[in-house]
């Protein structure tokens, strides 16, 4: 294999990884900041991975750390895009399990205030 098949733009490689769901999303995430490449932020997605890089995308739920395998040559099914690289995410923290009524409630003086606390503003500024 020579030197260009074994790199690949980032953009590219998140969208045929399936990290993404278009190559614009990941041109626009890469934009903002929000990937890292060994290491140091990556701004301009025409930056080449190649084998061994490590990547951490900061997605809008969770965060994605993986190693890069394989430059891609499209955008296969997901079993083809898991060949691409190896994760190594932490495991996602537990979620305490709420009950319906538990998140219903809220914490006092949080959110918007109820009826009771409007009308005793009101007093307090002399309304």
């Amino acid at each position: 294999m020579d030197e260009a098949a074994e790199k690949q733009r980032i953009d590219k490689w998140l969208f045929f990884a399936r990290i993404v769901k278009s190559r614009s999303l990941a041109q626009k995430l890469v934009r903002d900041g929000h990937v890292r490449l060994n290491g140091s932020r990556v701004i301009r997605p025409s930056v080449d991975v190649s084998d061994g890089d490590k990547l951490v995308v900061a997605l809008e739920r969770r965060d994605v750390h993986v190693i890069v395998r394989a430059a891609g040559t499209r955008r296969g099914p997901f079993a083809e895009a898991q060949t691409l690289y190896e994760d190594i995410s932490p495991p996602p923290e537990a979620r305490a399990r709420l009950n319906a009524f538990e998140q219903a409630q809220r914490v006092p003086g949080s959110g918007r205030p109820t009826k009771k606390e409007r009308r005793d503003l009101s007093k307090l500024r002399g309304d």
